[in-house]
């Protein structure tokens, strides 16, 4: 069932479950290394270290690997008027996420935007999810507002890509596409976002509609700029979202609705 449709008590039900999806990023390779009994590279230092205690005699050649760390989530979520629902249900997951990779050691960065920007990270870091929606609540005033999505990507193009988008960030981006403000600045600000990471998956509850099609200017400026498009309007979409980001990206119906768009 859409989260549209759905009572407060299957609202309440459905919050749970998004609380305990099961969440992981593929890691990465970084240039540094570390000892590995049968790692690819010859560690000539630590070789020459252990002789020593040979006599110089060299016993066994020691090897190294390169290490693996987990990439950057960064999140831009669109809290206007047309996304106000999806957003607060797209809340709970992230605060979910936001604790786990905590624990798994991965870096998660939160931002929301209708009329500015504006970073969410630290109030999701409260343990507990009332508080922390709660605290989201009071730093946006401009929820169920209007929607500045170029306007919010040059923000963070300029304010914070360079803090939060290294090593290979995946950013979700969530929204309509249906921006009402400057549409010749949404491709340039897209481009840009789509250069500095590794990976961009737009969350789109339009695409709940078979027939959706990409007629908005909005929506033909960011279309060209991300890797994957997908749903996220019911429990269903999140646990294939939660499948894909573990996976490679999913490009089928991306390249359909480029076709129509053309």
């Amino acid at each position: 069932k859409d989260f549209a449709q759905m009572s407060g008590e299957e609202i309440a039900r459905a919050k749970s479950v998004l609380s305990r999806l099961a969440w992981s990023l593929p890691e990465q390779r970084i240039r540094r290394t570390q000892p590995a009994p049968h790692g690819p590279a010859f560690d000539l230092r630590r070789t020459l270290r252990k002789s020593l205690k040979t006599g110089g005699s060299i016993v066994r050649l020691e090897r190294r690997q390169r290490q693996t760390r987990a990439p950057a989530l960064v999140t831009l979520c669109d809290i206007s008027g047309s996304m106000s629902g999806y957003a607060r249900m797209c809340l709970h997951f992230l605060h979910g996420l936001t604790h786990l990779r905590r624990v798994q050691g991965g870096p998660t960065h939160t931002f929301l935007f209708g009329t500015r920007l504006t970073n969410v990270t630290r109030a999701l870091r409260l343990r507990d999810p009332d508080e922390a929606l709660a605290k989201v609540a009071a730093l946006t005033p401009d929820w169920d507002g209007g929607t500045r999505i170029a306007e919010a990507l040059i923000g963070f193009n300029r304010d914070w890509s360079r803090r939060v988008l290294g090593s290979g960030a995946i950013v979700l981006l969530i929204t309509d596409g249906l921006e009402r403000d400057d549409v010749a600045g949404l491709e340039p600000a897209a481009e840009r976002l789509r250069r500095s990471a590794r990976r961009v998956i737009w969350l789109n509850p339009l695409l709940r509609y078979d027939a959706f099609a990409p007629k908005a200017r909005g929506v033909q400026a960011l279309i060209a700029h991300v890797d994957e498009l997908r749903p996220v309007h019911n429990l269903n979409s999140m646990a294939d979202l939660a499948a894909a980001l573990g996976g490679a990206a999913g490009r089928d119906r991306l390249q359909a609705l480029k076709d129509r768009a053309a």
